[in-house]
């Protein structure tokens, strides 16, 4: 049989991931918008379960249309776009976004704003800290705290309330 050139097209598809793309740990990933010509990548590399997206838009009927294609979850908590450092950023949309994160049932996940830096980049910041909380690392940081410089504010607010037990 001789193949159809859509076929061998098929075949060598490039995949191309989306703008900023990274890995942040096995089945958690972080980017900008996927575009149509990212679509191979995430079907055929990732094989998501769900994409949680933190921009306020509708979402484009082609990624709609792909999601559903291949039982994608579209997981949308609208957060403003901010590059202004004295405007804070929604605290309830990036709660509940974080929550959908932790959630191990919505993995493999690509979490996305629009350019996969701000927002994108805050969730991802936020998650490292949870993580970071949660291990036994914690009471190895906090002996840490004795070394520290003695800046305002810094020892302040119980920040490092887990020190070393004797």
């Amino acid at each position: 049989r001789v193949k159809a050139a859509d076929e061998e097209d098929a075949e060598y598809e490039e995949l191309i991931p989306p703008e900023n793309f990274a890995m942040i740990e096995k089945g958690l990933y972080r980017s900008g918008f996927p575009k149509k010509k990212n679509f191979a990548f995430l079907k055929k590399s990732l094989q998501l379960k769900s994409i949680l997206t933190l921009v306020l838009e509708d979402y484009p009927l082609a990624n709609t249309e792909f999601n559903r294609m291949h039982g994608i979850k579209l997981l949308q908590f609208g957060v403003p776009g901010n590059k202004e450092p004295f405007v804070d950023i929604p605290e309830d949309g990036i709660v509940a976004a974080l929550k959908a994160v932790l959630d191990k049932r919505n993995h493999p996940m690509l979490i996305h704003c629009n350019k996969g830096k701000v927002r994108a980049t805050t969730c991802v910041v936020i998650l490292y800290f949870i993580e970071l909380f949660k291990t036994e690392r914690v009471t190895e940081e906090g002996n840490l705290v004795e070394h520290l410089p003695n800046w305002p504010g810094l020892h302040d607010n119980n920040y490092y309330m887990y020190k070393s037990r004797p």
